[in-house]
């Protein structure tokens, strides 16, 4: 009986040991798991996706004295920008900025840098049709002001990284991709949620998706989208010209040829950049050209006669005189001769049009291309994605002032409200714009032609559509 007994006792201390070193042997590895696996980072604001949106907004948030005390962090999907440098060669991406997104930046206190740097702008803009003679002027009285400024893309996110770089509450991390998202209206948790491709993750009060056309966050906020391609093709360049040391090259031209139209925007004296939008089979056949053929084929482009519609003409001679005018060929001013396209800078992009049903849920907005896209031939794009900036700001901090949360949607529908009725017209007129011009049916060209020249002699609404596209 008493070997018995000192035989159970030895099993229950066994069996006591094995359980104390089961519970060692697992607190060892929660430690070591803890120490391999990072801790999920906390921010006010996540902004997914950089670019010239995303950068600027973040500078904006942290420079507006109601949000400076909150912790944003830019997930950049590139390497670190590496600088731009003025005494170099023009860039082939250029942005044509109007007054409002030259106010943002002065806001944010990046406008001294760029200019300093270097910038053009523009004093005149001619439009002009090519089966008719069709055309309309925009400038200010004598030239006053500015119709808008052409400024290279790079330029914009060396003046905007610069101004971030001297905010304490920014962190920016590059080569950050996003793999998902969990927002607080799907998931149930009480903030928004990324998690990067490298396995770190983050939450945050508000997620903001500046992550382009194909946003991952508005992919998981599930709005409906409307999207579709234009099946053209946008060709960029940068255009050597031939011009006299004293010109001032301050005009921006644009032609509506039958595939689509073709641009000129001054850069210096003898410098312009190209935005040529035609179909895909062309815009391949201009890539693959040499240069003076390139050459050739672009100043063709603006002088060529194609055919033209009589009845549009006849039409237009009358109206013209109806308002006492010279005809529209007098008027008729013309571009500078292109003498060579640099090295290298020849490149190509597909058009297409996209609009998000909405900017907004719990947790989460979209800024710029997440939320729009719209065809190059008006120069608004990145305009409304500023814009779009300027009035998420202005929300975030008269919510926060108030005493809302960041990612409230009862105060974020009122930045929706106010991008949809900016953005929503602006973006039907530039369509419509592409649709009238993508046809040479007589018809239409004497329709379009008509409304074209009748802005040109009525300056009240000639005046609003300027008005319109400068901000």
């Amino acid at each position: 009986m008493l070997i018995l007994l000192r035989n159970n006792a030895g099993s229950a201390a066994i069996s006591q040991a094995r359980n104390i070193a089961k519970r060692l042997l697992s607190t060892t590895t929660a430690n070591r798991n803890a120490e391999t696996t990072p801790a999920t980072e906390h921010y006010d604001i996540i902004i997914g996706g950089g670019g010239l949106v995303g950068t600027t907004l973040a500078a904006a948030l942290v420079n507006n004295v109601t949000l400076a005390d909150k912790k944003v962090l830019l997930l950049e999907g590139a390497p670190p920008f590496k600088g731009f440098d003025p005494s170099g060669p023009y860039q082939n991406r250029v942005s044509a900025i109007n007054r409002n997104s030259v106010d943002l930046f002065k806001a944010i206190n990046a406008w001294t840098h760029i200019e300093q740097a270097r910038y053009k702008p523009v004093k005149q803009m001619q439009v002009w049709e090519s089966n008719s003679d069709a055309l309309i002027q925009f400038q200010h009285d004598n030239f006053a002001s500015d119709v808008a400024c052409i400024i290279e893309n790079d330029l914009i996110l060396d003046a905007v990284y610069a101004r971030v770089k001297e905010l304490d509450n920014v962190k920016v991390l590059n080569k950050a991709r996003i793999e998902c998202v969990g927002l607080p209206g799907k998931t149930g948790a009480p903030h928004s949620q990324v998690k990067l491709q490298d396995g770190r993750s983050f939450t945050c009060d508000l997620l903001i998706g500046a992550d382009g056309a194909n946003s991952v966050v508005r992919k998981e906020m599930g709005v409906d989208v409307l999207s579709f391609s234009y099946d053209r093709m946008g060709l960029v360049a940068t255009l050597d010209l031939n011009m006299d040391d004293d010109c001032d090259n301050s005009v921006a031209w644009q032609r509506f040829l039958p595939t689509g139209p073709v641009a000129l925007l001054p850069l210096s004296p003898k410098h312009s950049s190209l935005v040529w939008s035609t179909t895909v089979p062309h815009a391949k056949e201009l890539l693959a050209m040499d240069a003076n053929a390139f050459t050739d084929a672009l100043n063709e482009a603006f002088c060529r006669q194609y055919p033209r519609v009589d009845l549009a003409d006849k039409a237009l001679q009358g109206l013209n005189a109806l308002f006492g005018n010279s005809s529209a060929q007098h008027q008729r001013q013309y571009p500078p001769r292109v003498c060579g396209v640099q090295d290298g800078s020849r490149a190509t992009f597909p058009l297409g049009f996209l609009h998000a049903s909405s900017y907004v849920c719990n947790g989460a907005a979209l800024v710029g291309d997440a939320a729009h896209r719209i065809h190059p031939l008006a120069g608004q794009g990145v305009n409304l994605g500023f814009g779009d900036v300027r009035r998420l700001v202005e929300t975030l901090a008269a919510g926060a002032y108030a005493g809302f949360k960041l990612g409230d949607t009862q105060h974020l529908i009122k930045y929706e409200r106010k991008c949809l009725a900016k953005n929503v017209p602006i973006m039907v007129g530039v369509h419509g714009l592409h649709t009238l011009y993508s046809t040479d049916f007589s018809p239409v060209v004497l329709m379009r032609s008509l409304g074209l020249q009748l802005t040109q002699n009525l300056p009240p609404i000639k005046n609003l559509f300027m008005k319109t596209a400068m901000g």
